[in-house]
């Protein structure tokens, strides 16, 4: 009998208190708490807060609103910069029943929408959130500089804009981001993952904090990131019209100290271009780099910017300055006796075309070049040298028009040496200084032109060699016309014949002004000679010269 009673008194007592436990959300008017919670986060934010109806649930210990805004700068923005319709507060239970205070321990939001804006000066909507944290509230109920247990965001996504505004913003989604025992005050560990446009993927983790005072984005952190399939003309960070593109991987290891940004790793870049009249390469190129960028001044240092294919490597260092929407850059390019071999599926991506069906073989390229200028309309000048290489394919000494084949170069064209002055911009590509030595054929010298329609029009004056056939009929010919017409030297050859090439590099037209040269070296006598004589030296010649 006892034993019956006291099971009865327990059970009655465990129905009493379920009947409290499911009561107790009916007794406690949460949405009564609502003015409180604004005014805590929006003191520790320093952004106004707006809840929508709270609801309590005791069985999770948390309250929850069916709606949540935190407004932007107002200078900046009258759009919220998040907006969520639905906030989770876990709250310690007693702390409300007992004392009818908040203390949160977790904060979870629910498929948010930020709204990011970066600055002219480079600052962010968001360098001043939280700035009013590092001193605590006194009232009895505050939340000490917004301090958590866990600050979780779920399926958020955001949108990237610049003011004054310079394309279409940037866009990401399946923002998920968890961070433990979140402070203003102290350091915090944290775990980021990002969906981008086009397949792309983010993931960050490490350690951020204290939150900086003076403005939020300089907050000191480290962490490691990884981004995998990332289009940045997909994304907007670059415009097409730049001419640069690829899909990258990256893996790097970044840190800020409040002062300074560093970060060194390495992207794996495939269908990479380079150039607004290049195409893709064929093969991925490995970019090895150490970058770090000084906050406030935004000036930043690449301590080396290796772009490696093969075995072999350029290397880019310099400077550059973050200033209103664009960057400035300053940066010089040192490419010592690299294989061309193992250089040539970078020429495609740099916008350097090859006659059509030839191909360089064997031989070395030498490049040290400055990269100065706005970053998306970049000068590239300096020296460029190739030396023993072959343009297989490509039969110069049948291509030059105004002297007929007498020999060809057997469907390739040895190449001893070719070096000019290099400077390349949006609006033309100029070569100065050109100096070539072709054995087969003889040596040329001059300048020229690439438009960026990729127009040819160059002028040199060749030197034909007397120990190819070529070059020893043609000096023959261009000696004999001169003597005929007055120039008894035999030198008329050895001063050059000027040459013209023309079209485009894909398909070039080169022709050799005989006449200009021969006018020039006899005292302007060919002008058209109606002198028997002269007319009988043109017809004796016009089997070698096509005139």
């Amino acid at each position: 009998m006892m034993r019956k009673r006291w099971i009865k008194i327990v059970g009655a007592v465990a129905a009493l208190g379920l009947v409290i436990l499911a009561a107790v959300p009916f007794l406690v008017n949460a949405d009564s708490f609502r003015p409180q919670i604004e005014s805590q986060l929006s003191s520790s934010l320093n952004r106004k807060v707006t809840l929508g109806h709270l609801s309590f649930s005791l069985l999770t210990g948390s309250l929850v609103a069916e709606n949540i805004s935190i407004a932007d700068d107002p200078s900046l923005s009258s759009t919220p910069f998040l907006e969520a319709k639905k906030l989770d507060l876990r709250i310690e239970v007693g702390q409300l029943l007992f004392h009818r205070s908040v203390r949160i321990t977790e904060l979870k939001v629910d498929s948010p929408a930020i709204h990011l804006i970066h600055l002219e000066n480079g600052t962010w909507n968001f360098s001043s959130m939280g700035s009013s944290a590092a001193t605590p509230a006194t009232g009895p109920s505050s939340i000490p500089s917004l301090s958590v247990d866990e600050l979780e965001i779920k399926d958020g996504s955001a949108t990237v804009a610049t003011v004054p505004a310079a394309g279409n913003p940037f866009t990401c989604t399946a923002i998920n981001l968890t961070v433990k025992q979140f402070s203003f005050v102290q350091a915090f560990p944290f775990d980021l993952s990002v969906k981008l446009p086009g397949d792309g993927t983010v993931k960050l983790n490490g350690s951020a904090g204290p939150i900086a005072q003076q403005d939020a984005s300089k907050t000191p952190f480290q962490a490691t990131l990884a981004i995998k399939h990332f289009d940045p003309v997909v994304a907007n960070v670059i415009q097409a019209s730049d001419g640069v593109s690829m899909v990258a991987d990256l893996d790097a290891k970044i840190a800020s100290d409040t002062a300074n940004l560093t970060s060194s790793g390495k992207i794996s870049a495939s269908q990479l271009k380079l150039a607004r009249t290049g195409s893709p390469a064929t093969k991925p190129i490995t970019i090895n780099f150490a970058i770090s960028d000084n906050l406030s001044t935004r000036a930043g240092q690449v301590t080396d910017l290796a772009i490696e294919t093969g075995s072999v490597a350029a290397h880019i260092n310099g400077g550059f300055q973050a200033g209103g929407q664009s960057v400035a850059l300053n940066l010089r390019l040192s490419a010592p006796n690299l294989p061309i071999d193992q250089l040539e599926e970078l020429l495609p991506a740099a916008g350097i075309t090859l006659p059509s069906g030839s191909q360089l073989r064997g031989g070395t390229l030498t490049a040290n070049l400055t990269i100065a200028g706005p970053a998306n309309a970049i000068t590239i000048a300096g020296p460029v040298e190739i030396d023993n290489t072959q343009l297989a394919g490509f039969d110069l000494g049948s291509k030059i028009q105004g002297i007929n084949p007498l020999g060809g170069t057997s469907g390739g064209t040895q190449i001893e040496k070719v070096s000019t002055d290099v400077n390349s911009s949006p609006q033309m590509t100029s070569f100065s200084n050109i100096y070539a030595s072709v054995p087969v054929i003889g040596t040329a010298s001059g300048s020229g032109t690439i438009s960026p329609s990729e127009e040819l029009n160059f002028q040199l004056v060749a030197k034909f060699s007397n120990s190819s056939l070529v070059g020893s009929t043609a000096n023959t010919g261009v000696n004999a016309l001169a003597n005929l017409l007055g120039d008894k030297s035999n030198t008329a050859a050895s001063r050059g014949i000027p040459m013209t090439i023309t079209g485009t590099a894909s398909n070039p037209s080169i022709r050799a002004n005989v006449g200009a040269m021969v006018k020039q070296a006899a005292g302007g006598i060919l002008n058209g000679p109606s002198g028997q004589q002269g007319g009988n030296a043109l017809k004796k010649l016009k089997g070698i010269f096509g005139h």
